[in-house]
């Protein structure tokens, strides 16, 4: 499957109701509207930490950093300077 935009091939799928050729991770079918089974995350949503920036709404992502703001988890920054 191919940018409309920029021409870059992208990741796509196939729809097992019509066969259609669909971007990866679609959650429906762009042609004929069959919903798509979304695969479970690895993570569950109580296992997130978030940010401690408290204005910030990111979670730290498994290099330790926030996803959002880029601020290292605190314990994170301390064990790196030792």
């Amino acid at each position: 499957m191919e940018c409309p935009h920029c021409g870059s091939l992208l990741a796509f799928s196939s729809c097992s109701e019509c066969g259609g050729e669909i971007p990866a991770k679609s959650r429906y079918c762009c042609w004929c509207g069959n919903p798509i089974p979304v695969e479970a995350e690895e993570t569950g949503f109580s296992e997130r930490k978030l940010c401690s920036d408290g204005s910030c709404v990111g979670t730290i992502n498994e290099e330790g950093v926030c996803n959002v703001c880029g601020k290292p988890l605190p314990e994170m920054s301390v064990n790196k300077n030792q």
